[in-house]
């Protein structure tokens, strides 16, 4: 189980940014709907989501420190 956790971290840490980005325009020139990479899409979407709200938040809290 612990192999499955660590396969899922790496594959959405280095795969999310070019799934959001190579999604839309595979599907703008012809890729049929596919419901499975339309929900893979928007899990990475909000990941990416995600790790903007955690840098954002590390640096209040680092500015907030350092007063």
């Amino acid at each position: 189980m612990k192999e499955l956790y660590g396969v899922g971290i790496l594959f959405f840490y280095f795969l999310k940014w070019p799934i959001v980005i190579g999604y839309p325009y595979l599907r703008l020139h012809g890729l049929s709907q596919n419901y499975i990479l339309d929900a893979l899409w928007l899990y990475c979407l909000f990941l990416i989501f995600k790790d903007f709200y955690m840098m954002v938040q590390k640096k209040k809290d680092n500015d907030k420190d350092s007063k």
